[in-house]
């Protein structure tokens, strides 16, 4: 298991906040889940780019940090599927207001990362 060489320094909201969706995918993965439950297949399906391990990884530790839920139905082949919980739909007017905030300035930041 991975040990965290440097301890984590959560003093204010915008830390646990940060700790919660570090992450490349997180935000998409919660963004799609709120669409409606979906099977880690459809999630690779929605992100290509993202590799299948990456994306395992990052689901778990939002099911660690409670925002999504994880069913697994017992037959064979297992079938999974995620949710979002109450936390993790809290948080989705946080993400939307996030996504506004960039189509708002899109032009700008595009030219900012693109130098």
């Amino acid at each position: 298991m991975y040990e965290r060489k440097i301890p984590l320094n959560l003093n204010c909201g915008l830390d646990l906040t940060g700790e919660v969706l570090y992450g490349k995918w997180k935000i998409r993965l919660l963004w799609f889940i709120n669409q409606g439950t979906l099977r880690p297949s459809e999630l690779l399906r929605k992100i290509p780019d993202a590799s299948r391990r990456v994306l395992n990884i990052q689901l778990n530790e939002l099911e660690e940090h409670g925002l999504v839920s994880k069913l697994i139905y017992p037959q064979v082949p297992p079938k999974v599927e995620y949710s979002l919980t109450e936390l993790g739909n809290s948080l989705i007017p946080v993400i939307s207001a996030l996504g506004n905030w960039g189509d708002q300035n899109e032009e700008q930041l595009r030219n900012n990362i693109l130098k």
